[in-house]
């Protein structure tokens, strides 16, 4: 992420938004700080942040936590998040489904809530995502006054692209924008983003990629997609589809072949099907893994090839901190992939001085879009967008 030491309030000429946002950042990052502190990491004034502080604790975003031990004189108030104080709403629309999430101020899953997709035009996914909302807000006991806002996920990629085979599960949105869409039909801010993106600011807010600035999660949905945060901001390209990598060609077992056609959710699924091994559910490839079923252990042999490759290229292009793994599959078999996957040697990553390792597992399971995207939501809460001259 962007380096605290680069974010910085602004005591004149900037907006009062910003200043909330660093203070929130900086509160966030620590845990627990005090306002002096808070003031010497910002650049603000001890003043300026004690005005913040104040609207902060009147919103009810933060809490006086107590007071910290171990100083001479008064020992100074401690300030920590208040996970009730707001909340965020976060929805996964896929072709058959749509699947939505509540999480509190601090990133914390509060409910979620399933349904079946039966109409696939808008008027149907515009109603199924209304009282999906309306049904996980209920279920979280959430006061529509405190929701921050709602991250929307969808299938990449975005508008018409050049990639054969590739256009997008759900074409009803190439002549609407769906963020503008959504905002009029919730009736609060929404963002939205494809699934790699979402699950990549997840990793942020709760992930493994706390106090991280650069990195990169390799998101299995249905195909393979790429999130990447550079400096603390996600690289989304001009039109939204920065990160198919799934598309990229690479070498598997002597041929060049495309990067997802080996390594997804749906390659697996394939290669199991060849087997007589019809399994469309993590929880069914966590057992298949467990059980050490023939097909899945040959797939897993075959795909370690290629996601090196991948990996090498990655490295390459982005100089990343490091490269997570995450995604609708088990942790088992990430794990196994991670042990399994040669690390190239010749990439700028492969360095003597890593205090990180450069491949690692993140989040998982069939929740990990719905939950990145109400993360996008609290993000956006926390994140300055004017970084230091």
């Amino acid at each position: 992420m962007v380096a605290m030491a680069d974010i910085v309030g602004a005591n004149a000429g900037r907006a009062r938004t910003h200043n909330r946002q660093v203070v929130l950042e900086r509160i966030r990052v620590a845990g627990e700080v005090g306002r002096a502190e808070i003031a010497r990491g910002s650049g603000l004034s001890t003043q300026a942040v004690s005005n913040i502080i104040a609207d902060l604790l009147a919103d009810d975003l933060i809490v006086e936590t107590g007071r910290r031990a171990g100083t001479r004189g008064l020992p100074p108030v401690q300030y920590g998040l208040n996970p009730s104080g707001a909340y965020a709403l976060g929805v996964e629309i896929r072709p058959d489904a749509v699947f939505a999430a509540v999480l509190d101020l601090c990133g914390t899953p509060v409910a979620s809530v399933r349904r079946d997709l039966t109409k696939m035009d808008l008027d149907g996914v515009t109603s199924a995502v209304q009282k999906i909302c309306a049904q996980v807000t209920k279920q979280a006991k959430v006061d529509a006054n405190r929701c921050l806002g709602a991250g929307i996920v969808m299938p990449g990629p975005f508008g018409p692209t050049g990639l054969v085979g590739a256009a997008s599960d759900l074409p009803i949105w190439r002549d609407v924008s769906p963020r503008d869409w959504f905002a009029d039909a919730l009736g609060v801010p929404v963002v939205v983003e494809n699934d790699a993106n979402a699950a990549a600011v997840a990793e942020r807010v709760s992930g493994v990629a706390k106090g991280l600035e650069t990195y990169a999660v390799l998101y299995f949905g249905t195909g393979l997609g790429l999130g990447m945060v550079q400096n603390g901001r996600l690289v989304t390209g001009a039109f939204g589809n920065a990160g198919e990598v799934g598309h990229i060609p690479v070498a598997a077992g002597g041929s060049v072949v495309s990067l997802e056609s080996m390594v997804s959710r749906l390659s697996v699924q394939q290669y199991l099907s060849l087997s007589g091994l019809d399994i469309a559910t993590v929880d069914g490839l966590d057992k298949a893994y467990a059980d050490r079923e023939t097909a899945l252990m040959e797939w897993l042999n075959a795909a370690a090839e290629p996601l090196g490759s991948a990996i090498a290229i990655i490295e390459n292009m982005l100089d990343p901190q490091t490269v997570i793994l995450g995604g609708a599959m088990p942790d088992a078999i990430f794990d196994h992939l991670i042990g399994a996957v040669q690390m190239p040697s010749g990439t700028v990553a492969n360095r003597q001085d890593r205090t990180v390792p450069r491949l690692m597992r993140g989040a998982s399971g069939r929740m990990t879009a719905t939950l990145g995207a109400a993360a996008l939501v609290i993000n956006q809460t926390f994140m300055p967008q004017i970084a230091a001259a």
